[in-house]
């Protein structure tokens, strides 16, 4: 699979995954908000921006397709979220907590949420985690 389909997966993932968060009384607040880091050339991204009551919720979406070609269990998306993506993902919202002047210790917190699309049958299914 190309690059350009795994954008195009991940982009329709981050569409059911904004649907999904205002179903649940979540406000969306940005899309897609990212920053060069100085300190290297990782660039780093947060997919999701939300406010639910009074906490402002940091969301990672992975998304995956159903592969039915693999006889071997594949690896569920939210384990793509690894140690060194959990810190790029708190000084990212730290950034953006700062460039809105809200204090850091305010309630905020990382969320993931994994889909896995099932072309076959038309359906995703979105599991979230809260506050990794």
């Amino acid at each position: 699979m190309g690059g350009t389909n795994l954008k195009k997966i991940g982009t329709f993932g981050e569409k059911i995954a904004e649907k999904y968060l205002k179903k649940n009384g979540f406000k969306i607040l940005e899309k897609n908000y990212s920053l060069k880091f100085t300190s290297g050339p990782i660039p780093g991204e947060i997919d999701l921006i939300a406010q639910k009551k009074d906490t402002i919720h940091f969301i990672e979406v992975k998304t995956s397709l159903q592969d039915y070609s693999q006889k071997k269990q594949q690896i569920p998306p939210e384990e793509r979220v690894n140690y060194s993506k959990q810190k790029k993902l708190i000084k990212m919202a730290e950034s953006w907590l700062m460039k809105r002047k809200i204090p850091l210790n305010s309630k905020w917190q990382i969320d993931v949420i994994s889909i896995k699309i099932d072309l076959k049958k038309y359906k995703a299914r979105i599991r979230y985690f809260s506050n990794i």
